[in-house]
């Protein structure tokens, strides 16, 4: 469609340069008449972000082959155990070859191999696509931050309602840009790909996010549009604050989204400051959802900072409402509906919901996804996420929610960042123990946060422990590292 309509427009690279939307669709087709000759059944993609990403997406889904990017950045026995469930062809970054180290049964290209495949006039291009909406289109494999990662199917049919629910074919503008930081095997960088070619916008891809980078590559490249994920946007106002012209930075931006992760209010309201004539949209979803299921969009945000009135104002903290053909449930532990405002699982339901794993169903026999995120609804429809409910804390046979605790931790103005988790306890099961890290030349004692956190929860709720980091383990996702913070002796021992 984006070749037939959107032939000459620029699509993939930098301004003045690039593919146009007929190049990379003739590309895609020489890759797909190329993979009809190997053998096997996957295009695996263990690599940064490049031009070679949209042509291996396409080009995979053209020959009726699953797209698997993996992570670069998994331990090599951990992505050898991923790739030894997959067949047919790698393009491997560089280094990995090394990694996996002797046969992997699958045919291994580099990055410049495949390019070259796709950009030789004198192959054949792929008459026509083969399959349909129920084949596996995308795998991605879980981050494993809990376990052994899963690979999540989504279906041609899955993405294709996602992009037509959220994006009209050739809304964008002429010279609308989109930069793409996240890694392949984010759903995020899968997501924005589709979208981006959908509505007629060009990508531009940074291999690895570098904040300096990053308001340098928007600046030169007129980026309109962005997503990050937490983390990145706390560096990026870092560097704006440092220039001092926030405006002047970034020109051309018009709307900023973030997402994959819980974003402190705080972070939220200095964005809003900084960049007040950015749109900002807050994206929730997940990688078996097929991307974003709900949204808190522009207005929302001017609205909710604006406000006076705590409730309203407290929207800043949600993740919006559902987005069109998407029901959003709060499930208590039996699967029954809780009332407004309480507390349970997530469950979603909608034509974009995969839910699916490799060898693993996923949906209820409703057709229900259960999330395993914790979160409420307020009366208008709000959602409020409280974090993993594998991360919960219970204390004496209370269910203390991490998210809850880190957001009224983040609101000390001597704290940067903060994350809580549950340790042994002999008296109560588990105690709250927080890890924090302070704004630079600030000082808080222990007693200060745990009568700040006193003050504005239940006493339960309390750190029995803090301890005082540089920074908190996230992954380049934006995803934070929880068992990298759980000390490895009891809670009595951590100060």
């Amino acid at each position: 469609m984006a070749a037939d309509g959107l032939g000459d427009r620029n699509v993939v690279g930098a301004r003045g340069g690039g593919l146009t939307a007929t190049e990379l669709a003739d590309q895609a087709r020489r890759v797909a008449a190329w993979l009809a000759d190997q053998p096997g059944e996957h295009l695996v993609f263990v690599d940064v972000s490049s031009e070679a990403l949209p042509v291996a997406l396409f080009g995979a889904a053209l020959s009726g082959r699953p797209f698997a990017p993996l992570s670069y950045r998994l331990a090599d026995d951990q992505l050898r155990r991923i790739v030894d469930q997959l067949t047919g062809v790698l393009v491997a970054g560089p280094g990995v070859a090394e990694r996996l180290g002797g046969d992997v049964g699958l045919t291994l290209v580099d990055r410049d191999e495949l390019l070259a495949v796709a950009r030789d006039h004198d192959r054949p291009l792929l008459d026509r696509a083969g399959g349909d909406g129920d084949d596996v289109a995308v795998l991605l494999f879980t981050s494993g931050t809990t376990g052994p990662p899963k690979g999540a199917v989504l279906r041609h049919r899955h993405l294709t309602s996602y992009v037509m629910a959220t994006v009209e074919f050739g809304g964008a503008a002429e010279g609308d840009a989109a930069l793409v930081s996240v890694p392949p095997y984010h759903v995020a960088s899968v997501a924005a790909m589709l979208t981006s070619l959908y509505a007629g916008r060009r990508v531009v891809q940074l291999a690895a996010f570098e904040p300096e980078e990053w308001v340098a590559l928007a600046r030169r490249e007129a980026i309109t549009h962005a997503m990050v994920v937490p983390t990145m946007l706390g560096r990026i106002l870092d560097v704006l604050e440092g220039r001092g012209d926030a405006v002047g930075a970034l020109p051309a931006l018009r709307t900023l989204s973030y997402g994959g992760g819980p974003m402190p209010a705080s972070v939220v309201e200095r964005a809003l400051r900084l960049l007040r004539e950015v749109d900002f949209v807050n994206a929730y979803g997940l990688t078996e959802t097929s991307s974003t299921i709900a949204v808190l969009g522009p207005e929302e945000h001017r609205s909710a900072f604006a406000s006076t009135d705590p409730g309203h104002r407290a929207r800043l903290g949600s993740v919006g409402r559902p987005i069109p053909g998407v029901e959003v449930s709060i499930r208590d532990e039996a699967g029954a509906p809780v009332a407004v405002g309480a507390h349970g699982e997530v469950w979603v339901r909608g034509e974009q919901v995969s839910g699916e794993y490799v060898g693993l169903g996923g949906l209820d026999a409703d057709g229900w996804f259960h999330t395993r995120d914790s979160g409420r609804l307020d009366e208008d429809g709000y959602l409020f996420l409280g974090g993993r409910l594998d991360d919960v804390i219970v204390r004496g046979g209370e269910n203390l929610s991490p998210g809850q605790i880190e957001a009224v931790l983040v609101e000390h103005t001597a704290v940067r960042d903060a994350a809580v988790v549950g340790v042994p306890d002999e008296e109560w099961g588990e105690a709250v123990h927080a890890v924090v890290v302070l704004q630079p030349g600030a000082e808080a004692s222990t007693e200060e946060l745990q009568a700040h956190v006193r003050a504005n929860l239940r006493s339960v709720c309390t750190p029995a422990t803090v301890e005082l980091r540089s920074e908190l383990p996230y992954n380049e996702t934006g995803k934070l590292l929880r068992r990298m913070l759980r000390p490895p002796e009891s809670s009595d021992q951590v100060r």
